[in-house]
């Protein structure tokens, strides 16, 4: 088959049926992002959304017509929502799903390069049950741990315009809200993830220091929320510009979920 996956229609981990709500625009995501009431409730609204035209016909698009390696696989084409632990100590956030990877797979950060990296790290960390990720359904499971984008559909040369990441917005801060009473560290894969993951934690209530904390590889810095703290660390994100160029190494990816890993467990 060479279009997306129907909703319902069996394939692994699939949040949505038929009769999940679908928003058409930005107030529909907000609507649809407050309304929910746990975080399977928001996987499925996430999972049909199709509020961007741009971002719709791209996804698609790829799903139909496909990378020759993959040319034999049905292609998820749909949004990807976050996944992982249900209570989470940590969330990694990244940027967007890749067209050949997530956008294929069906999960973020399943089934291409940058995600190779990143499972062996988690897996290093004790924070990934399997070193190497496939697809949904292949058996990998996050411990203490959840992983979402900042924009839930694969984007053209992973630039998603800033009008596609503000329509998106409402399912990260409504799955920070979630996870917030368990949550304690926060990693931001890239810029992108850093700047769309501060926004999310202001509009959530935590309290954002002020000039706003600048990203970097290993920056980090703590938000407030009444009593309770978040702790957010900086990471270059696992792209094969990083990882090839030297930019990102995996002792320096270790680095990051050794120190979240130690914030997130302080008596382990």
């Amino acid at each position: 088959m060479r279009e997306p996956v129907v909703p319902g229609s069996g394939w692994p981990d699939d949040p949505a049926d038929l009769a999940t709500p679908i928003a058409h625009d930005a107030t529909e995501v907000d609507d649809l992002a407050g309304a929910c009431e746990d975080l399977a409730e928001l996987a499925a609204r996430i999972s049909v959304c199709r509020a961007c035209p741009r971002l719709v016909d791209w996804r698609e698009e790829v799903a139909r017509t496909r990378r020759k390696s993959f040319d034999h696989e049905q292609y998820w084409g749909r949004p990807i929502a976050g996944w992982g632990a249900g209570s989470p100590l940590i969330l990694v956030v990244g940027l967007a799903p890749a067209a050949h990877g997530g956008n294929r797979t069906g999960r973020i950060f399943t089934g291409d390069r940058s995600g190779d990296w990143l499972f062996a790290a988690l897996h290093r960390s004790g924070l990934a049950t399997q070193s190497t990720s496939t697809r949904a359904g292949d058996g990998q499971r996050l411990i203490d741990t959840r992983m979402v984008a900042a924009v839930r559909c694969a984007p053209p040369a992973n630039k998603p315009t800033i009008e596609e990441r503000d329509a998106c917005a409402p399912w990260l801060r409504r799955e920070l809200e979630h996870v917030t009473p368990t949550l304690r560290v926060a990693v931001a894969l890239g810029s992108f993830a850093w700047r769309s993951l501060l926004t999310a934690a202001s509009t959530s209530g935590w309290e954002v220091p002020t000039p706003r904390p600048r990203f970097g590889h290993g920056a980090e810095t703590t938000l407030t929320r009444g009593v309770r703290q978040l702790v957010v660390l900086g990471s270059y994100h696992p792209s094969q510009q990083n990882t090839f160029t030297g930019k990102l190494t995996e002792a320096m990816l270790d680095d990051i979920f050794v120190r979240a890993t130690a914030v997130a467990r302080p008596t382990a």
